[in-house]
């Protein structure tokens, strides 16, 4: 897993006024938390945190006004629901070798068996417990000649060494469902109208 390097600067005014002012330039306000620390707020620049959160669970190391050096993974991330762009983020401390929770993305491979069926995921990420700087990027699943009624549960997805489930085992991940026949479909409609007259 790869480590970003973001430099970071502590922050003193908060509130909504404070916000939009970073915010306008093209910074992102957060709070550093963990390890029973007081929380740590932060103003961090915007593009390249954009950036480093398109990696799912992405390790950030942020150096702090110039002084700190401290890990990071993101917890939490708002952004506005129309435009987009980054309000606000929660970053959680970790230290090298400390086991952390995190979700991490389920990838499928290979094809259902004929007939139209079609893959549910029940869970599109999956919650284990592993070390903080060697966070897996995904799990993929292969899928190849399922057909309707097989499930594949968090006990059958090989997980990489050092990384362990944070579910029971016999949870659900993927299931594949019978494709609807489309002719159930048109009777059905045609007995509401039935109904309706």
């Amino acid at each position: 897993m790869s480590e970003v390097k973001l430099a970071a600067e502590s922050r003193t005014e908060f509130g909504k006024g404070a916000a939009r002012r970073i915010r306008r330039d093209n910074k992102v306000p957060g709070v550093l938390y963990g390890h029973g620390s007081d929380p740590l707020h932060l103003t961090l620049p915007g593009h390249e945190l954009l950036l480093a959160l398109r990696t799912p669970n992405v390790l950030i190391s942020l150096d702090i006004d110039g002084k700190t050096n401290e890990l990071a993974i993101p917890k939490a991330v708002q952004r506005d629901p129309l435009k987009g762009f980054l309000e606000h983020v929660d970053l959680q401390l970790v230290k090298r070798g400390e086991k952390v929770q995190v979700e991490i993305p389920v990838h499928t491979e290979g094809e259902l068996a004929p007939g139209g069926n079609l893959l549910e995921h029940v869970l599109d990420a999956l919650p284990v417990e592993t070390e903080a700087t060697h966070i897996p990027e995904a799990v993929t699943v292969s899928i190849e000649g399922l057909e309707a009624g097989a499930s594949v549960l968090a006990k059958d997805i090989t997980l990489p060494s050092g990384t362990t489930l944070a579910v029971e085992e016999d949870t659900v991940v993927l299931q594949v469902l019978a494709a609807q026949a489309e002719e159930g479909a048109g009777e059905s409609a045609e007995g509401e109208e039935a109904a309706e007259a």
